[in-house]
């Protein structure tokens, strides 16, 4: 099902792009820039004692494993985090929809990205589509079955 988590390069990619703790998205944006044959991706984290409820976040994708050039600001090694895919791009498709996003709405982030209507809802916000939908109800049972084992 998941990738599994590269911890030596997410933290070598953090370093170099100077991640920041908050801007899980940007990070994610600036690392795909800087690492050949990466996928931007989009979707929920659940982290292992601390989340009850999956949390929105970015990350880049190699072929064979997941990089999270957030992970130093998290403090949570590989077995402690739980990522759910819900959205990916291209390099190319990332910055024709950023560029496109500049100039349409020059006032707002360009990031994250929610692909197109029709949205799915979920919880009190609208977000992407049935894929985030999808993504969102497995990190929901993640958090759960790592709450339960808490216990």
């Amino acid at each position: 099902m998941n990738k599994p988590l590269d911890e030596a390069l997410s933290i070598e990619i953090a370093d170099r792009i100077k991640s920041k703790a908050t801007t899980p998205f940007d990070n994610a944006y600036k690392a795909v820039l800087v690492t050949e044959g990466a996928t931007y991706v989009q979707g929920f984290l659940v982290i292992k004692g601390i989340s009850y409820k999956p949390i929105e976040h970015s990350w880049i994708e190699l072929s064979d494993r997941i990089v999270d050039p957030t992970l130093p600001h998290l403090k949570r090694n590989a077995q402690e985090l739980a990522y759910f895919l819900a959205h990916s791009l291209s390099v190319k498709q990332l910055k024709a929809i950023i560029e496109e996003s500049k100039e349409d709405y020059p006032e707002d982030d360009p990031l994250p990205v929610y692909g197109e209507a029709p949205y799915e809802y979920y919880g009190n916000v609208m977000l992407g589509g049935q894929n985030y939908l999808d993504a969102y109800q497995a990190a929901v049972a993640k958090c759960k079955e790592w709450k339960m084992g808490n216990r």
